[in-house]
């Protein structure tokens, strides 16, 4: 019995544990769901998205399917993006990768806060911030603009993202 407690309490921290030594914890709400959200970009052009999120690899990269406008004239709703996002022992750092249907690649670097998931790239010689902010497990407010030393300079979309519930 007095072995009992502290093993039952190992393994009641041991998630907890694991959570904190995995550098993409952060995405842990994100994973096994369909994020989808719909907006308007600051030139007027219509914003639709929905963003499937997996673990892949013993848990060692993320993974994320998005469908968007696979057109110019947005009339096509389809397969857009591919995505990774890995932790680098290199430069000890998260990172990520976009391969879109147009053949492009878009990597930066991801910076958590919290629950919060900064994106931050470069796109047309200019460092672009897609924020995800958490509201709740089932909404993150989004922003694409141009974030410098904690404020934005220039906001190109605001919009939600949310996914169903989740069963408990």
């Amino acid at each position: 019995m007095k072995y009992l407690q502290p093993l039952l309490l190992l393994m009641l921290l041991s998630p907890n544990l694991q959570a904190q030594s995995n550098p993409l914890a952060a995405f842990e709400n994100l994973i096994n769901r369909t994020w989808s959200a719909e907006g308007q970009w600051s030139d007027g052009s219509t914003f639709k998205q929905e963003v499937y999120y997996e673990y892949s690899l013993d848990q060692k990269i993320v993974l994320a399917k998005s469908k968007g406008f696979i057109d110019e004239q947005q009339t096509e709703f389809g397969p857009r993006n591919h995505g990774i996002r890995k932790y680098d022992e290199k430069s000890k750092t998260l990172r990520f990768w976009e391969f879109d249907a147009f053949g492009g690649l878009t990597e930066g670097t991801v910076q958590v806060d919290g629950k919060n998931i900064l994106y931050q790239y470069e796109y047309e010689d200019a460092l672009i911030t897609d924020f995800w902010e958490y509201i709740d497990e089932d909404t993150y407010h989004f922003k694409v603009g141009n974030y410098e030393d904690g404020s934005w300079k220039k906001l190109y979309l605001e919009t939600q993202f949310k996914a169903p519930s989740m069963v408990s």
